[in-house]
């Protein structure tokens, strides 16, 4: 074997044994954090009368996958929804994925203090989980980017 792969069979090792050491937390990883919002979601009231194509909650849920994605606008979001929409789905949890113009329609109705529980439901769980111990800033106030 050369030493060229010698090398790269060593990193190679040396990569998998600090992944084992790396501790996934229950509550503070993505997939958690996919399905807090997803639930939470679900529970806002639909305020759309009659019969309806995509439920709020997949609504938001779309939203909420096309800033975590950090996709660049709502037309890019929609593109990488024509693309791989089984993805999105099954990663966000979502049932359907609306349309850019639909999804404004939708979105325009929501109240945004009905997803204010949400947000505290997961800061909350950062705190429990000592995630944010790192990020105290001035006078025990936290430094985050939230972009």
């Amino acid at each position: 074997m050369s030493n060229q792969i010698k090398a790269i069979v060593k990193a190679h090792s040396r990569d998998i044994a600090r992944s084992k050491e790396i501790k996934l937390r229950k509550h503070l990883n993505a997939d958690a954090l996919f399905s807090t919002m997803k639930t939470g979601f679900d529970k806002i009231e639909d305020h759309r009368p009659g019969t309806i194509q995509h439920s709020l909650g997949d609504t938001l849920m779309s939203g909420f996958a096309m800033f975590s994605l950090k996709d660049p606008s709502l037309l890019a979001f929609d593109e990488r929804r024509l693309e791989a929409p089984h993805n999105l789905m099954t990663i966000y949890g979502m049932g359907s994925i609306p349309c850019d113009t639909s999804m404004r329609e939708i979105l325009d109705g929501v109240d945004p203090n009905n997803l204010r529980p949400l947000f505290r439901d997961a800061f909350r769980q950062l705190q429990r989980g000592k995630a944010l111990e790192q990020m105290v800033f001035m006078q025990g106030c936290y430094l985050l980017n939230l972009d």
